[in-house]
């Protein structure tokens, strides 16, 4: 994959990572799943389309409230692992492999669309009316983004001159608390009823930020072993 305006280009690719991924990046706290779960999405037979699901974290973690879902992602390893997670659990959730803008379900298809820690991938003039056309009538777009905040806290810092040191190209680097970003795109075919953001602690034991490290873009998704 390559992005210009990610990474200066920099090609990555999550199933280099997806192991990794798969063990250490499920570390969503149930403040977050709460917050969805408020605004009245995921939950109660609403269908769902997960874009970018990785190895199916949402999913697989809001299964219990009773959406029915699907996910994609364009990482084939990805889906492995969403799959193979997912039948251990004894879920019943469709994955595919497919790229954003080649995703194509008939018009009125779902409730909710959902896009997860990926919302700086896809070609939003491809996919902002697509997502439009599968919506049914009423229907939403969520965009979630969960960071670490290396200026509050001095390991996710510290964490990050390393990998900059190593892959000085890297731009998922010095994160704040800001509003998620919705690309004009979308704004041509939704409107914003929402937009929120809030702080949270996520615990990490040294095995686990070693894991969510490697399990990260500038690491193990772009760099060798």
């Amino acid at each position: 994959m390559e992005l210009i305006h990610i990474d200066e280009g920099k090609k990555f690719d999550w199933g280099k990572t997806s192991e990794d991924y798969a063990r250490f990046r499920d570390i969503y706290p149930e403040e977050f799943y709460q917050y969805i779960l408020k605004l009245g999405l995921c939950r109660d037979g609403q269908r769902i389309l997960d874009i970018g699901t990785g190895t199916g974290v949402l999913p697989r973690n809001m299964y219990k409230y009773g959406a029915r879902w699907v996910g994609t992602d364009i990482a084939d390893n990805q889906i492995m692992q969403a799959k193979r997670l997912t039948e251990e659990a004894g879920m019943d959730i469709e994955f595919y492999t497919c790229r954003a803008e080649d995703v194509d379900f008939p018009e009125d298809t779902f409730d909710v669309i959902t896009a997860c820690q990926c919302i700086w991938y896809p070609d939003h003039k491809v996919t902002a009316p697509s997502f439009a056309r599968m919506l049914k009538p009423g229907g939403r777009f969520l965009i979630l983004y969960m960071g670490w905040l290396p200026y509050d806290d001095k390991l996710a810092g510290k964490s990050e001159e390393i990998i900059l040191k190593y892959n000085p190209k890297w731009t998922g680097c010095g994160d704040t608390v800001h509003p998620v970003w919705v690309p004009d795109e979308y704004l041509e075919y939704f409107k914003l009823l929402s937009q929120e953001e809030f702080e949270c602690e996520v615990p990490f034991t040294r095995e686990s930020w070693h894991g969510r490290m490697r399990a990260c873009r500038g690491v193990g998704a772009s760099m060798s072993p």
